[in-house]
């Protein structure tokens, strides 16, 4: 792989409760809505699992990923191709966090705070939709 190693570990507070998280990060159709633009394969299908493989796109650029671990709390992908390395998100009332290691040309640390900042407005505008209704 070439590329240079990049690791980047962030966490920020966002109005969520663990479940809100969990299905945020976990579910297959809420993925896609808030990691928009970046595009899934279609073999990326609820119920995610551990062993589950599957790719991501961002632009030209293939993502591999294997579900290693996943709980209530966290979730951990093995990440090959683009990225040779692991995203791993841990979630609590209030919270959450992304740890990310791997070798790439891409720049990991920009997309993963672009990656927490989108999740936390589409938890903010799932949250002003249901005050709404």
């Amino acid at each position: 792989m070439f590329g240079i190693y990049q690791q980047s570990n962030l966490r920020i507070e966002i109005e969520a409760t663990v479940a809100q998280l969990h299905q945020s990060l976990t579910q297959p159709e809420q993925l896609r809505q808030w990691l928009w633009p970046q595009q899934f394969s279609d073999n990326f299908q609820a119920p995610l699992n551990t062993g589950q493989a599957f790719s991501s796109y961002v632009g030209p650029i293939r993502i591999d990923h294997t579900v290693e671990t996943l709980s209530d709390s966290s979730v951990r992908f093995l990440l090959h191709r683009g990225v040779d390395g692991f995203h791993e998100w841990h979630w609590g009332d209030g919270w959450v966090q992304s740890r990310i290691e791997g070798v790439s040309t891409l720049p990991l640390n920009i997309a993963q705070t672009t990656s927490l900042l989108r999740l936390r407005l589409y938890l903010g505008m799932q949250s002003n939709q249901a005050t709404e209704s």
